[in-house]
């Protein structure tokens, strides 16, 4: 269930900036944005300048191995840029299953180069700063390169993910860089350098995406996966013709006054967020206590995120490969539909919850299975504001922590290097049901995975001005951490601080999960007694959000994990 693990809770003071503001995952990466603000350059170059930090000191989440899905505001026009992962033009839908044709354990499916899909972080964000960077594009690495070269300090929540880690250790190369003679992790406040990383970011630098995608860097990526143990399918031609994707945003009102923008399939954040906020407002408002949402509203969320994640289920892949309900995504959004499938909410726990029907959409439901549960891992968020008026909500992922578990050092021979990701696995793994139904998104030469990464961007519906930039890791509960810090901030009166600490609860269809220790028994035993069945866990989201305030910007960084802000 838990995308990452949980490595406890520092309490975040909420900042405040006049002018400009970053937020990201990582006090060295938000340093690094923050350094692009004051020279002058644009959120973006901020952006690029803390993902390219990431990759280094965030290796779990992120990373120059993955991909992304950014959304641009550049003060008039918002845009979605796709940086998401494609499947291999060798893979198809049976790539996962055995010879007795039955899928593996996401357990075992995750590690290897047969998890491995094209990555699409970099020439995402070469495409964007071409027409939204205001620095040179080399300049924006260099907080990365020296840090990758003189080393930084292993943190709490680095050391945390890596002691456990069992796979990370199969892979030779980041055995070597990450753990000691041993097999222990290396200690907290460890000066890790990686010499071979910052060697494959000057190649990015001086040569752009090429230098990742061909020449030797591509060659030892393609090694690394080919020759794997468990091979995969990712070769030559899909790492060169790559291409990122300017898609339409998807903007929403909500409550009359809010234009929440969002990214479109492949991502299904968007469409299940704004499902579940909209089915909310056809009942009362939230009831809080010591920021604990009444029993009644609870229920009803929950209701409305179980008929959510159905349709997504059924109905959500990358949009080149799937149909739209009524020929038109937003048609999942429309008042009418979003009435009918509230009006299914009881008092007590639906036994079956299915996909709608959105009016004058052509019945799916016989012909498409929906897709079952299956885990969706690392990622980080990075929100930014700059003194012009852009903004970036950025969402990045390698899938699970530390991706596939392979290592490439971009044939350098030096030190370290970057990990891959294993986005395959955000595919169905069986890609039928027992009927022979075919699910939406199941593995295709060229695909992009479903993804539940929700960068956000909010309006003021009657002005344009915009209020708030805010994203979260999370896996499928990215959705859950991400409405919830809209719901806090613009309809329960928080700051994004305040709305941030607030206790996750959700669910993705089935068991009820919430956070553990924030919830009182008396609560847990109402939910149950209308049919839920409950579980408290840690629940590890990464929010980072900036929000207008009458003097300037307000930004939050989750206390769960090592985030911070800043700004002038």
């Amino acid at each position: 269930m838990q995308p990452e693990r949980p490595s406890g809770w520092v309490n975040k003071p909420g900042w405040t900036a006049r002018r400009q503001m970053v937020a990201a995952a990582n006090p060295l990466a938000t340093e690094a944005g923050h350094q692009m603000l004051r020279a002058g350059g644009s959120a973006l170059d901020a952006a690029i300048a803390a993902q390219m930090v990431l990759t280094l000191v965030e290796p779990q989440s992120s990373g120059i191995g993955g991909g992304a899905l950014l959304m641009h505001f550049d003060g008039r026009r918002t845009e979605a840029w796709d940086g998401r992962e494609t499947a291999p033009a060798a893979a198809d839908e049976r790539l996962f299953l055995g010879a007795d044709g039955r899928a593996p354990a996401y357990a075992e499916a995750v590690f290897g180069g047969r998890a491995v899909a094209t990555p699409g972080v970099v020439k995402m964000l070469e495409a964007a700063h071409r027409q939204h960077g205001r620095l040179p594009w080399a300049r924006l690495f260099e907080p990365a390169i020296t840090l990758a070269e003189q080393g930084f300090a292993v943190s709490p929540r680095l050391h945390s993910l890596l002691q456990p880690d069992r796979l990370l250790r199969r892979d030779p190369l980041a055995r070597k860089h990450y753990y000691a003679a041993d097999g222990s992790a290396l200690p907290v406040g460890h000066v890790l350098r990686n010499p071979a990383l910052a060697a494959v970011l000057r190649t990015i630098a001086t040569q752009g995406s090429a230098g990742l995608h061909t020449g030797p860097v591509a060659a030892d990526v393609l090694a690394r996966v080919q020759q794997h143990p468990v091979p995969g399918r990712l070769a030559a031609a899909d790492l060169a013709g790559y291409k990122p994707l300017q898609r339409e945003p998807l903007c929403t009102l909500w409550r009359t006054v809010y234009r929440v923008c969002g990214f479109p399939p492949p991502s299904s954040g968007h469409l299940a967020m704004l499902q579940v906020l909209g089915m909310m407002e056809a009942g009362p408002p939230a009831r809080l206590a010591q920021g604990v949402p009444d029993v009644e509203w609870l229920h009803r969320y929950i209701e409305a995120t179980r008929l959510a994640y159905a349709d997504r289920a059924l109905y959500v892949a990358d949009p080149a490969y799937a149909v739209a309900p009524a020929g038109d995504w937003a048609s999942l959004l429309q008042p009418a539909y979003l009435a009918q499938r509230a009006a299914l909410i009881t008092p007590q726990r639906a036994a079956v919850v299915e996909a709608g029907q959105p009016p004058g959409a052509v019945p799916l439901g016989q012909a498409l299975a929906p897709m079952p549960a299956q885990p969706e891992t690392g990622t980080s968020h990075i929100s930014v504001v700059d003194a012009q008026g852009r903004a970036v909500a950025l969402t990045s992922s390698v899938e699970s922590a530390f991706g596939a578990r392979v290592m490439s050092d971009g044939g350098t021979g030096l030190p370290g290097g970057f990990l891959l990701n294993n986005h395959l696995t955000d595919f169905a793994l069986a890609p039928t049901d027992a009927q022979g139904r075919p699910v939406a998104n199941r593995i295709q030469p060229g695909k992009r995975p479903r993804s539940s990464m929700s960068p956000t961007l909010v309006f003021d519906a009657k002005s344009g001005e915009l209020l708030m930039t805010l994203g979260s890791p999370g896996g499928s509960f990215i959705i859950h951490f991400t409405g919830r810090t809209l719901l806090g901030t613009l309809a329960w009166g928080l700051n994004a601080q305040q709305a941030i600490d607030l206790p996750h609860f959700g669910s993705t269809g089935g068991p009820v999960w919430l956070e553990k220790g924030r919830f009182p028994p008396a609560t847990v035993q109402a939910l149950r007694a209308r049919g839920h069945t409950v579980n408290e866990i840690e629940l590890t989201s990464g929010l980072q959000a900036v929000q207008r305030t009458p003097g300037g910007w307000f930004g939050a960084a989750d206390p769960r994990r090592e985030g911070i802000v800043l700004g002038d």
